[in-house]
């Protein structure tokens, strides 16, 4: 094992299936694309070979449909097909390198062309984003430097300023513009803001947990190989935990905007509110009887 397999995030191989698509003459697939298509892959279920996972049917699916629109915002110039085309560039290269027959190919193939194009429809959903997303398509729709922290907090405190209607007109105003598709008939009304902070709480807590499972994944193959336990994984398990605390925030500011999740968590959380299961049973209690 390479001491990058003891770090709790990822560190995919992107360079080098970006390399071999040069080398083989294949078109361009945008690199921040391939790289949340393999970290995601390595964080979800699927079983890892020499740095790659092993691409199974329901490996894509769970990725495609049901994962990438927790934690990805591709930028404006993006296109967002392109996360099914890096699913596609990677089932080819493990074809290449004889870990795929040719029938599991053009199954993959097919399956990876498909569901991303309804990948790409998900990304649009109003309903779907998470607020690290939603916040991240308001700052490109106010023209507001993604890579500039400070004008990024600059721009969360001018907002934070706005009356609470005021606010969620803006949220309303991304599905004028054409930033999100319509929302439903309900709009951004507390129902909707609950489910965003549900979802948001729930993706987050699901990234955590994929990145504990790659440690103790790599771990596990640590001891086989008869080496010790290092330090990373060798202390207070509370530290452990709030190490992939951060880990999370740091990924999922990588696939919207850096230093977003963090900000919204710590400094900005009446922006992003996350229910608890009080805020939840009192939301329940004032709905209509059936």
């Amino acid at each position: 094992m390479e001491e990058d397999d003891l770090r709790l995030a990822p560190r995919t191989k992107a360079a080098d299936l970006l390399a071999w698509a040069e080398a083989e003459g294949r078109a361009p697939v945008a690199e921040s694309a391939v790289r949340a298509v393999l970290a995601l892959l390595e964080l979800g279920e699927s079983r890892m070979h020499d740095g790659w996972p092993e691409l199974t049917s329901n490996a894509v699916e769970q990725l495609l449909y049901e994962r990438l629109h927790l934690y990805v915002q591709p930028a404006p110039e993006q296109d967002p097909l392109a996360y099914g085309e890096a699913v596609r560039l990677l089932v080819d290269h493990q074809r290449a390198a004889k870990r795929l027959n040719a029938k599991r190919q053009e199954r993959l193939h097919a399956e990876a062309e498909w569901q991303g194009e309804v990948a790409a429809g998900l990304l649009r959903r109003a309903d779907l984003v998470t607020w690290p997303r939603l916040y991240a398509v308001l700052l490109c729709a106010h023209d507001v430097d993604l890579a500039d922290k400070a004008a990024v907090r600059e721009w969360l405190t001018a907002f934070r300023e706005l009356a609470e209607e005021d606010r969620r007109a803006a949220f309303e105003a991304l599905a004028v513009a054409g930033w999100l598709d319509e929302a439903d008939e309900e709009g951004w009304g507390a129902a909707r803001v609950l489910s965003v902070g549900m979802a948001t709480d729930g993706a987050r807590r699901l990234l955590e947990q994929g990145l504990m499972r790659r440690s103790y994944r790599n771990l596990a193959e640590l001891t086989a190989l008869g080496r010790p336990m290092p330090d990373e994984l060798a202390g207070d398990f509370g530290a452990f935990e709030e190490a992939a605390v951060e880990a999370a925030l740091d990924l999922f500011g990588e696939w919207t905007v850096p230093g977003l999740p963090r900000l919204l968590v710590a400094e900005f959380p009446d922006l992003a509110p996350e229910p608890g299961q009080e805020e939840i049973d009192a939301y329940l209690a004032q709905l209509p009887g059936e």
